[in-house]
């Protein structure tokens, strides 16, 4: 993790605000653009509300069921007509950051008021280490989730690794290195200067490694954009980090008749239960691992929820908290406590 800005030019809270790639395209429904706009919608009212109470904003997202679907819809493409030619993940990652970017910003612009700054997406590149051991093992879930005869057929015929998405279903298994720096890290700091809303971070970033010329290439990996919005929520001196996943609220001993859900955590007991393997790497790993490296970078305080919940969340309502030390009120940094916002649903224009 890179240190925090030593001071911030606003004194405005700071908020980046995670969304997953599920969150936009969920299990069970049409994998269209129309599905992913509605989805858009529900999620502009929030950030609104963010933005009404005085923060600045900076959105990231997922991208995993979007950039495994563009992969396969090339892959056929490049079946029928070899001449067509099929795009790396690097590419991938840059096509679905450029779509999703739309997606949200017009959702964002319909939520926001008219007066103040377009919301904008960013095109970010993350960079990463080829050395890094992820090269060699494959653990990033893409795509859809299918039955395992299915993966494996498409495995074997296009040379992929698959494996079993946490028994929901088998998918397409891609390299995801720990990021090390964001490019346009200064970009978005300018851009939420001049009050933007941004957009960055899409799919984890555009994966590139410095080259021998020492210019950056892209590298065939898709990075976990929790972990780069960890590393951009540090990068940009963000008071909160907010995650959004499949659940309202992180559980101990989740999927079994002991389940409980937690409204509170602090860095000690996030590090001593993900140790213990509460959290597993296919699900809840991830973003508990980038709540402890915002955390112990300096950042105030994580919140995880789902996107249904996340009004509520916002609210004090639903949602886990997560802390730097046991004491509610420290903020370990951060003169700014953790969000809690009235939230109007504002239907976006477009919609």
């Amino acid at each position: 993790m890179p240190p925090r800005p030593a001071l911030s030019v606003c004194s405005a809270p700071l908020t980046v605000l995670a969304v997953g790639g599920n969150a936009l395209l969920r299990e069970g429904r049409p994998a269209t653009f129309a599905e992913q706009y509605e989805a858009a919608g529900r999620l502009a009212g929030p950030v609104a509300a963010l933005v009404r109470a005085g923060h600045r904003v900076v959105v990231t997202h997922g991208n995993g069921p979007q950039v495994g679907l563009l992969k396969r819809r090339a892959d056929l493409a490049a079946e029928a007509d070899p001449q067509l030619p099929s795009p790396e993940l690097d590419l991938c990652v840059a096509d679905t950051q450029g779509g999703i970017g739309c997606i949200l910003t017009r959702a964002l612009a319909g939520a926001l008021p008219a007066t103040g700054p377009p919301p904008v997406a960013v095109l970010t590149h993350t960079v990463v280490d080829t050395a890094d051991p992820a090269f060699a093992r494959p653990t990033k879930p893409i795509g859809a989730h299918l039955p395992r005869a299915e993966a494996q057929r498409l495995a074997d015929r296009h040379g992929w690794t698959v494996g079993d998405d946490a028994g929901r279903g088998w998918r397409r298994l891609v390299p995801s290195p720990a990021p090390l720096r964001i490019v346009e890290l200064g970009a978005v700091a300018a851009l939420l200067a001049a009050g933007h809303v941004v957009v960055a971070g899409g799919g984890g970033g555009i994966p590139v490694a410095v080259g021998p010329d020492g210019q950056l290439h892209g590298v065939e990996a898709v990075v976990d954009k929790d972990a780069t919005s960890a590393l951009l929520a540090t990068g940009i001196g963000a008071d909160e980090l907010i995650v959004t996943t499949g659940v309202d609220r992180i559980c101990l001993d989740w999927g079994t008749p002991h389940a409980r859900a937690l409204p509170r955590l602090d860095l000690a007991e996030a590090r001593r239960h993900l140790a213990d393997g509460q959290f597993p790497e296919g699900s809840m790993g991830p973003k508990v691992r980038a709540a402890l490296d915002f955390l112990a970078a300096g950042g105030g305080s994580v919140l995880v929820t789902s996107p249904e919940a996340l009004d509520r969340a916002l609210l004090g309502h639903s949602g886990t908290r997560i802390v730097p030390g046991p004491d509610p009120g420290r903020q370990n940094g951060s003169s700014h406590p953790p969000a809690r916002v009235p939230v109007r649903n504002t239907p976006a224009a477009g919609m």
